[in-house]
């Protein structure tokens, strides 16, 4: 097997169509159906399902894929550096952002590699963060920025900043839990001037407020699948306050999470990024003790780290260290010394 044979494998994979492939590599399709044929003799195995549609991959035809992926970057990867080796930063990065990254940092990104890297292309990939990490897992990206700090078998993570999360939307009347007022006995009993209460006093005029984690207990939400990384931020936060998470609909569509929650449909959850620029404004509510999310550049561990690679992610880097700075809803990662924050069953004692 050797490296046209895998490239024109992963082509056949990509198009899911050995007429389409066959265009792409430019090889007519009967020399390509015997590359292919030679390939599933040399392994001894079926590499594609065929049907009327098209092909797909089988589970050892998957495997390939992935292998042909990382060796065909390793073989870009060999020669951009060796022919620019003391010269301007070349080649092809793809990344991949999920929709609110994207939103943030994607022309900001654009520009400044154009400015300081002219011979750089960018691929930019955006969608939602588990499609992300699918294509980051299967060798389509140098990196991408995924809402995650625990490194994988497959998954370097280089913790950038985190953002707290936001109810939005108006929760059902009736649905939120009663705020816990101060115990009996306490400093400041119930009924007294100084009357404690939870988080949730209201909106203020810009339609902002705070609601305590522990009132959500049965809330109906909207939220995208659990292939998503906010999903389970969420998951493990309503679990660790033993807290009941109910959700009415998996809707992995950014545009979707925000309509529902402005209609009244139901609330969902979301970064204060996600809903900046929401035009009519929804209500949101910090949610307390805080849900926070980790922002990370995350690496395959199967591809090298090409120079142009790590030149954009530098780039990257800046540019989410100039956004908290700014002192926005995005700030610095803690350090791994650094205390965690109490969980959320903790803060509500």
């Amino acid at each position: 097997m050797d490296i046209r044979a895998m490239r024109y494998f992963v082509a056949i994979v990509d198009q899911g169509s050995l007429t389409r492939a066959a265009e792409v590599v430019c090889v007519a399709q009967p020399a390509l159906s015997q590359q292919l044929a030679a390939l599933e003799a040399e392994f001894g195995v079926a590499l594609l399902h065929r049907s009327a549609k098209g092909v797909r991959p089988t589970e050892a035809g998957r495997t390939l894929y992935r292998h042909a992926r990382a060796i065909i970057k390793q073989v870009e990867a060999a020669g951009a550096e060796v022919r620019v080796a003391g010269a301007d930063v070349t080649g092809a990065v793809a990344i991949g952002l999920p929709t609110t990254a994207a939103a943030a940092f994607g022309m900001p990104l654009m520009r400044a590699v154009r400015e300081r890297y002219p011979r750089v292309r960018l691929q930019l990939f955006e969608s939602m963060s588990g499609y992300i990490s699918e294509l980051l897992n299967n060798g389509r990206l140098d990196f991408a920025i995924l809402f995650r700090d625990t490194p994988s078998r497959a998954v370097e993570p280089e913790p950038l900043a985190t953002e707290s999360l936001y109810l939005i939307g108006t929760p059902p009347a009736g649905s939120l839990r009663p705020p816990r007022r101060a115990r009996r006995g306490s400093l400041h009993g119930a009924g007294g001037a100084g009357a404690a209460h939870d988080a949730d006093d209201g909106l203020d005029a810009a339609g902002e407020g705070t609601v305590a984690l522990r009132q959500l207990d049965g809330v109906p939400l909207v939220l995208p699948s659990g292939a998503q990384g906010l999903r389970d931020v969420v998951e493990r936060s309503f679990a660790r306050a033993g807290i009941r998470l109910e959700v009415v609909a998996d809707l992995d569509s950014l545009p979707f999470l925000l309509a529902s929650a402005r209609e009244g449909l139901a609330c969902t959850i979301l970064p204060a990024s996600s809903v900046a620029d929401a035009a009519p404004a929804v209500p949101r509510r910090l949610i307390v003790p805080e849900l926070r999310r980790t922002l990370s550049l995350c690496w395959p561990r199967a591809l090298p780290r090409t120079h142009a690679a790590e030149a954009v992610a530098e780039i990257l880097r800046e540019l989410v260290a100039a956004r908290i700075a700014e002192g926005g809803s995005l700030k610095r990662p803690p350090a791994p010394a650094e205390a965690a924050p109490a969980t959320a069953a903790q803060a509500d004692k």
